[in-house]
């Protein structure tokens, strides 16, 4: 990436930290054994291996041999909600219209094979109320799957009351908390849950890994089939090196966050602030509900948001208009949608996702930019 150019998308990935990729060197070119060998080379990566999950053990609150590593967030969403509905479906899982399509695109595949979906729809804020959804729980409930944050407006969601709902009728509580996991605390114990999805490039890991917290006692079935790995759940040679940098990532995320916390925010709310003030027609998504401390999502009035993306991308600006998931489809965001926004204001939404690396010089450059293309694309509309 060109030093000019300001990457604001960091909800859907974000760059590899050099003191995250000087650890994955090691297991790439000198500690490289297989894990499960019981040679030195294979002790020495199994090291590596066991401490980047006592590392994420830290992280989550819980005990390491609760931590079972994945090829990322969705393949941890998948193993929840299939190993869940595998041990004690077919039955009701109860989720909400706003989760990621890791979940809901799973939940489709479940209810194909015999399992009733109810999805939970939330207020205008994006924000899920708990007695809501608590009104759909029964004695067919077998999972209950919530999003700890939207990726998309960044609303975090009352996990902990929700969790406390499930655990009273003794329905097991999965948490997607990819987008949250080392912007906000994410510890197992106040969320409540049973079951908790994170994925390492989204706090400056690498792609390609993940892990599923699975609390003890919870029964799931085993994802794959063949070796002994992750405690017999999940076959296959594990990606030592990409572990080894999600457990540095983790590490390095839970030592900054407070800190970090605070100057994302303020520069969130800058940003926010700024464009307010300087664009008429514009709606912050999720304004009202608690929100990560990173995330601004708007919608512009009168402008389709690949217009101002393709825009801001030739002034060398980084920003979606959602999931990075979902780029390219037709339709505005499923999100927006379930939030009560109209089809022509959700097709104009722009999501601003701040992280490491952003700074005060960048937000300033999007607000003195913003304005003139909104002009130009209004001005382009209304001469059509």
């Amino acid at each position: 990436m060109n030093s000019a150019q300001i990457y604001l998308d960091h909800n859907a990935t974000t760059p590899l930290r050099p003191e995250v990729l000087a650890v994955m060197q090691r297991y790439l070119t000198e500690d490289f054994g297989n894990a499960s060998s019981l040679h030195a080379f294979g002790h020495a990566a199994r090291a590596g291996l066991e401490d980047a999950r006592v590392f994420l053990a830290d992280a989550l609150g819980c005990a390491p041999a609760e931590v079972h590593f994945t090829s990322g967030g969705t393949e941890a969403d998948n193993w929840a909600l299939v190993g869940s509905a595998a041990v004690r479906g077919p039955g009701r899982i109860v989720t909400t219209a706003i989760e990621h399509h890791a979940v809901l695109h799973t939940c489709r595949h479940l209810e194909s094979l015999g399992c009733e979906v109810c999805l939970v729809r939330p207020d205008r804020r994006g924000w899920v109320d708990p007695g809501v959804l608590e009104a759909r729980l029964d004695e067919h409930t077998i999972l209950v799957s919530v999003m700890h944050a939207n990726n998309e407006t960044g609303v975090l969601q009352p996990v902990a009351e929700i969790g406390q709902l499930a655990r009273r009728r003794g329905i097991p509580f999965h948490v997607d908390a990819v987008q949250s996991f080392g912007k906000v605390p994410v510890q197992v114990d106040q969320l409540g849950a049973d079951l908790v999805s994170v994925s390492a490039h989204k706090l400056n890991g690498p792609k390609g890994v993940g892990a599923l917290y699975v609390r003890a006692g919870t029964r799931l079935a085993p994802w794959t089939h063949g070796g002994g790995h992750e405690g017999g759940r999940r076959a296959g040679t594990e990606n030592t090196a990409g572990i080894a940098g999600f457990g540095r990532a983790a590490q390095l995320a839970q030592t900054e966050q407070q800190g970090r916390q605070s100057v994302l925010e303020a520069l969130r709310n800058r940003l926010e602030a700024g464009i307010l003030a300087a664009v008429d027609g514009v709606q912050v998504n999720g304004q009202g509900a608690p929100r990560l401390p990173n995330t601004l999502n708007l919608s512009v009035a009168g402008v389709q948001s690949e217009a101002l993306l393709l825009a801001f991308d030739l002034e060398g600006v980084a920003v979606s208009s959602g999931s990075a998931c979902s780029a390219g489809g037709e339709a505005p965001s499923h999100v927006l949608l379930a939030m009560g926004l109209d089809r022509r204001l959700a097709g104009g939404s722009l999501r601003f996702s701040l992280g490491w690396g952003s700074t005060a010089a960048q937000v300033e450059r999007v607000i003195c930019l913003l304005p003139g293309l909104v002009r130009r694309f209004r001005d382009l509309a209304g001469g059509a």
